[in-house]
């Protein structure tokens, strides 16, 4: 690209605040409408530079999983980092980076922090979300001391800072000038592709997608891993020529909704419980740090297959030194618990959303962490990785040379079966679901010692974190029903929605024995699911017979 040099022509605008910008779990989610509003991209972007140190001189990463208006706003980020004073911008070639990579790319070069456009598994389009996150030096989301400062300007703001010029060439790699910043624009693959190679034994899956005796099925739902599938498994790893499905990102993700569950990626699922099945099947999500497991005609839950990574990790050239601890967000089911014990590591339960993983992962405290959200990482980088699991997976099987099912039967032999299973209510009333929430917190102190059937509450209570690090304390992140063998029921309102409310309710129950490990989730954890309706009254404050999603 040639380098233009354009007069500095910044322009201070007058702004007043919104009231909504509160960063939830990952970064601020609404609708692209929203976004659209004179000024509600500006406002939030100048609250992230005046909240996150001294910009001049220093380099930030761009990009977003290319869904409708990512590249409008990366034209606006980019002249608001020209007019504050920052030195150089990695964007990724049209405006597409995912999540994982802006982590990957934050951490090789040592940049100041990232900014992420995606709302993730959101729908997409004209009528779809949108989002912003800003991600830390360590290539992590924005800690809760960092969201809540970007909050408190985003209150008060009223003036942004924006460079009057040209829009940049975002499809040409290359450099060139916005006023006395860099624009760098970079392979989006690239570096992402080099620290994968890192860790995982590429001959050897070669060898196993070359075989001629297995077939895998990569689904990227038309969302941001497209590209990057195509890099990895078609041409550097020889999987055959269409084994990557829906790999073109578009703005509205095809129509679809890019969620790598059961219910969204039926297409998938379809196809992996179909006639002449492929070995193994994955999906992804819009932003690509999700990942969903699928074996022959046999579906992985992301509980354990976080267990099962933790189990088989140093098969696997990048933890073959072994892995220091493991960590999962509280509803997480307790499966790489069992592991982590025989394994005698520390396993940590911390509250759902990644950024809580960090401090760990920096002070080497745990190496894989994973949530049952179908989000699975490790110390690599600071964000969850979808891709990087479905090479563990290869790289387990490459090894083993068992199939998916056969190895998940055999870590349930050998440490018992976690029957899971969330269940989702979608766009509810928020007021039903607040108060439902509400009432569930009254009988907290009642519950202990309380009989439903055959179950006997052991302890309830609403989640609090102390993070073993630096100190914060996170409370009310869940509320927990504990039983006195072991079962859990979970209830949590989702912090990623932009319409409504979605309650979700997690059930688990553990089951040692070899003989009743065979039962469909549904039907093993049928009493639990009783038991959170009498309890919680869900049917009655949210007016449904039936979950929106069951995972």
């Amino acid at each position: 690209m040639s380098s233009l040099d354009i007069s500095t022509n910044i322009q201070t605008i007058s702004t007043t605040p919104f009231a909504d910008q509160k960063p939830g779990t990952s970064g601020v989610r609404k609708a692209v409408s929203i976004f659209q509003q004179p000024h509600y991209l500006e406002n939030f972007i100048q609250s992230i530079f005046d909240t996150v140190g001294d910009l001049q001189g220093q380099t930030l990463v761009l990009g977003g999983d290319g869904r409708y208006y990512n590249r409008q706003a990366i034209q606006t980020i980019l002249k608001m980092a020209a007019a504050n004073g920052v030195g150089r911008v990695k964007v990724g070639q049209g405006g597409i980076l995912s999540t994982p990579a802006v982590s990957c790319i934050i951490r090789k070069y040592k940049t100041l922090g990232g900014i992420i456009l995606s709302a993730s598994h959101n729908p997409g389009g004209p009528k779809g979300d949108f989002g912003v996150k800003y991600n830390i030096s360590n290539g992590g989301p924005a800690p809760e001391k960092v969201t809540e400062d970007i909050y408190a300007r985003s209150k008060v703001i009223d003036k942004y800072q924006i460079l009057d010029a040209p829009d940049v060439d975002l499809d040409t790699l290359g450099e060139s000038h916005l006023g006395a910043m860099v624009v760098e624009v970079i392979d989006s693959v690239q570096d992402y592709e080099k620290l994968m190679e890192s860790l995982f034994d590429f001959d050897r899956i070669r060898q196993l997608l070359t075989s001629g005796n297995f077939r895998l099925c990569i689904d990227s739902l038309h969302a941001v891993t497209g590209p990057y599938a195509h890099a990895l498994f078609e041409h550097r790893l020889g999987a055959l020529s269409g084994s990557v499905r829906n790999s073109v990102p578009l703005e509205d993700f095809g129509g679809g909704h890019p969620d790598p569950n059961l219910v969204y990626a039926h297409e998938l699922v379809d196809i992996l419980y179909g006639e002449n099945a492929p070995d193994f099947g994955a999906a992804s999500d819009g932003d690509g740090d999700r990942n969903m497991i699928l074996g022959r005609r046999f579906f992985v839950t992301p509980s354990d297959s976080l267990a099962i990574l933790a189990a088989n990790a140093k098969l696997v050239p990048g933890y073959q030194a072994g892995i220091t601890g493991v960590a999962r967000s509280m509803p997480t089911s307790q499966a790489v618990d069992r592991v982590a014990a025989r394994l005698g590591i520390d396993c940590y339960e911390t509250p759902t959303g990644w950024k809580f993983f960090g401090n760990l992962l920096d002070a080497d405290k745990a190496t894989l962490c994973g949530e049952e959200s179908f989000g699975t990482g490790s110390n690599h980088i600071r964000e969850k990785d979808g891709l990087w699991a479905v090479l563990f997976w290869l790289n387990i099987l490459a090894v083993r040379q068992q199939s998916v099912e056969e190895i998940v039967r055999e870590h349930w032999q050998t440490y018992g079966r976690n029957y899971y299973s969330r269940h989702d209510y979608e766009e509810v009333d928020a007021e039903g679901a607040n108060t439902l929430v509400e009432q569930l917190r009254s009988q907290i102190p009642n519950l202990k010692g309380k009989r439903f059937g055959k179950y006997e509450v052991e302890y309830s209570d609403d989640f609090s974190y102390t993070d073993p690090v630096d100190g914060s304390i996170s409370q009310k992140q869940g509320i927990r029903i504990g039983f006195t063998d072991g079962s859990r029921i979970v209830f949590r309102l989702s912090g990623t929605g932009t319409h409504g409310a979605t309650l979700r309710v997690y059930l688990e129950s553990y089951e040692p024995d070899t003989a009743k490990q065979n039962i469909d989730p549904q039907q093993a954890l049928a009493d639990l699911i009783a038991i959170a309706d009498e309890i919680a009254q869900i049917r009655t404050f949210t007016g449904r017979e039936q979950p929106t999603v069951i995972t």
